[in-house]
């Protein structure tokens, strides 16, 4: 791969959102970083270029095929001035094992790092600065070859998007309600699953909005071959503390491997709370919630960090955990993760990745 990185700055400059009207992916930055791929000759051409919508065959298989591939974390300002990246190189590991699942070219994941701290650097002015705020990031790879064959793509583009976003909890972390999944999966094992690509997402949401249109906010979703065993909540993990342990489902092979998950195991086992990894069925859960056992429920992933779980419907049976509160070890975890995200709280797991100082 080439990796001289050639930088080509606008001279017209977006005007920047107020803070407090910030939503989340509407607004994006006057940069972003791209580079291409073409058989023969690997990764090339990285720039960092000015804002501006793609030129795109209609025939680019992404469109007919589905390889597409992406990524999600952020970039925070602390009161210092400081700008952090919170476990990057997580990230772009990540996007090689999806790009793999999909038979996409993989990354060069310590140029993708540099690369990225290099846009963050770029567009520094555009972090705010607002409690709870941070720069949103999006790495995304798409088959840009024209060609209705079915098979893989022999030219490729990736693009990383920044985008600034509000608090996730600007009113406050408030627990949500959760219905559980009966008749859509979300994955199955030897599937796309473990992947974090475009399809897996697009085939959540009518579930999404049938939950929404019953009065929940999430779907729990169950797996796909005997739908008793729980999967992941919306698009994130799920923990579970029961009788003072926390379960988590086992990877799979259709569970994706977030890194705010991993991060909270190992916030857990630090702490000394016994972390369990298993096949948790949900008839297994509604019995330790009948035995008073099930003391709170938390989803993870790098929007909310950690999102308490308040209630919980399955089967016409109502599951309301901790008195529909956020529970201790729960508001404990996101204290810590976003402390450290921050640079307020120490890093002793050197997950904090410095931009600039």
């Amino acid at each position: 791969m080439e990796c001289q990185l050639t930088i080509d700055l606008t001279d017209q400059k977006k005007e920047k959102p107020a803070h407090d009207k910030l939503a989340f992916g509407v607004h994006f930055t006057d940069h972003m970083f791209v580079m291409d791929y073409t058989e023969g000759k690997g990764w090339h051409d990285p720039r960092i270029e000015p804002y501006s919508p793609l030129t795109i065959d209609p025939a680019a298989m992404v469109f007919h095929y589905g390889q597409a591939v992406f990524e999600g974390l952020k970039a925070y300002r602390n009161q210092e001035g400081e700008v952090r990246l919170f476990r990057p190189d997580q990230n772009f590991k990540r996007l090689n094992r999806s790009l793999t699942r999909l038979d996409m070219p993989t990354v060069d994941e310590a140029f993708m790092v540099e690369a990225l701290k290099k846009l963050v650097s770029v567009e520094k002015e555009w972090i705010p600065t607002a409690e709870g705020t941070s720069l949103y990031i999006r790495p995304f790879v798409i088959a840009t070859e024209a060609c209705l064959g079915v098979r893989a793509s022999h030219t490729y583009k990736l693009i990383i998007l920044l985008s600034p976003v509000g608090a996730y909890y600007a009113s406050g972390m408030k627990p949500v309600k959760i219905h559980v999944e009966n008749s859509y999966v979300r994955a199955v094992r030897g599937g796309t699953g473990n992947a974090k690509t475009a399809g897996n997402y697009a085939g959540s949401l009518k579930a999404q909005t049938e939950a929404h249109e019953k009065g929940y906010e999430q779907v729990l979703w169950l797996d796909a071959i005997e739908t008793k065993y729980i999967e992941e909540v919306g698009s994130m993990n799920v923990f579970f503390k029961v009788n003072g342990e926390a379960w988590t489902p086992m990877l799979n092979g259709s569970i994706l491997e977030g890194i705010t998950r991993d991060s909270t195991i190992q916030l857990l086992k630090a702490w000394g709370v016994n972390v369990v990894e298993k096949r948790i069925s949900v008839e297994e859960l509604f019995q330790a919630y009948q035995n008073g056992e099930l003391e709170e429920a938390f989803g993870t992933g790098t929007a909310a960090v950690i999102s308490p779980i308040g209630e919980m419907s399955w089967n016409g049976n109502k599951m309301v955990i901790n008195g529909a509160k956020t529970g201790e070890l729960t508001q404990k975890l996101y204290d810590t993760m976003t402390g450290i995200q921050y640079g307020v709280v120490e890093d002793e797991f050197g997950w904090s990745v410095k931009v600039t100082e």
